[in-house]
């Protein structure tokens, strides 16, 4: 936990270098992990990819294919990550309604929808054709 500055605000941590660098940005990845679990859309989105990637071993998928599902259920994670970021950064900066906090949003929404779709699109492909 930083310390905090005079007058009460925190102060940013010591920059890293080396090994010690590896091991904070893996811990800071952790929670934002721990960030995003919170996140009621995202665990239903992983619950669903974990199974459909189940799933598509237990129908025959080959190596490659079940390799590529799970490409796009990582991407489906970190684009998730990145529109949790934005809707904290715009509810921060704009707590009641503004057009640039809706069309950050909706932008953001959009990016999740086409990773889906995607992952839609290749479940497909994998089982009917």
């Amino acid at each position: 936990m930083p310390s905090s500055a005079p007058g009460g605000s925190p102060q940013k941590p010591p920059r890293t270098t080396g090994f010690a660098h590896f091991r904070d940005a893996t811990r800071y990845s952790g929670a934002g992990l721990r960030r995003l679990l919170r996140e009621s859309a995202f665990r239903q989105e992983l619950i669903i990819g974990l199974l459909a990637l189940a799933g598509l071993a237990l129908w025959g998928a080959d190596g490659a294919e079940l390799a590529v599902f799970a490409v796009l259920l990582l991407i489906l994670i970190a684009v998730e990550a990145l529109n949790t970021a934005i809707e904290t950064l715009v509810d921060h900066l704009s707590p009641g309604w503004s057009e640039f906090a809706r069309d950050a949003k909706d932008l953001g929404s959009l990016a999740v929808a086409a990773v889906v779709a995607a992952m839609t699109l290749w479940l497909a492909r994998v089982l009917f054709f």
